[in-house]
């Protein structure tokens, strides 16, 4: 799925072939209370890690859809505008013609009625007015996805340093690094959770 998870992946097969690799004695330590939580950590790491960049992904795709649909909305509304603007133009100009008839009074009223839809038409929601809201509402969610994305970013950057951190206190046998790295990573899968339900 990534760096991070082939990073946890690495770190589980390091310790199990430290516990294959070495004496009796060593052995027996390497099965110590320690060594065993930090191998369950990393496992625990790794889960959330998986989580995080689903999350990730997902605001990239909720991202670039938000944006489509925003880019053929103004598409759109600038297809109103010019049909409205070559309506009007075309109502004046046979307004200007000097033997107007009935049937061209007619046709006029029927092309201004057009162009006011091609403005405003709330009865279906395709008027350039409601194509503005549309887009609007279409920025708020792609600039929230964008949002989302960064944050997810930034707790999958902090689990895959938590993983480093654990690999390397079982591989220097240092259990303040076990306990930084679980301190680093809580946070981060607690950030990420955040992120997931629109707290953060």
């Amino acid at each position: 799925m990534s760096n991070g998870i082939e990073q946890a992946r690495e770190a589980l097969e390091e310790v199990e072939h430290e516990m294959h690799g070495i004496s009796q004695e060593v052995h027996k330590e390497m099965h110590s209370h320690g060594t065993r939580n930090a191998a369950v950590l990393i496992a625990a790491l790794a889960a959330s890690l998986a989580l995080s960049e689903m999350g990730e992904k997902a605001s990239q795709n909720q991202y670039l859809t938000h944006h489509i649909t925003l880019t053929d909305t103004w598409a759109f509304y600038q297809v109103r505008n010019v049909r409205a603007t070559i309506m009007s133009a075309a109502a004046d100009t046979i307004e200007s013609l000097p033997s107007a008839t009935p049937e061209a009074a007619g046709r006029v009223a029927q092309l201004r009625k057009d162009a006011a839809l091609q403005l405003d038409d709330p009865e279906y929601g395709e008027g350039r007015k409601q194509l503005a809201e549309r887009a609007k509402h279409e920025t708020e969610l792609r600039d929230h996805s964008f949002h989302m994305y960064h944050q997810f970013e930034l707790a999958t950057s902090a689990l895959q340093i938590a993983i480093v951190l654990a690999s390397a206190s079982i591989a220097m046998k240092m259990k303040p690094l076990t306990m930084i790295a679980a301190a680093i990573g809580g946070v981060a899968a607690l950030y990420a959770l955040g992120v997931a339900t629109d707290i953060i």
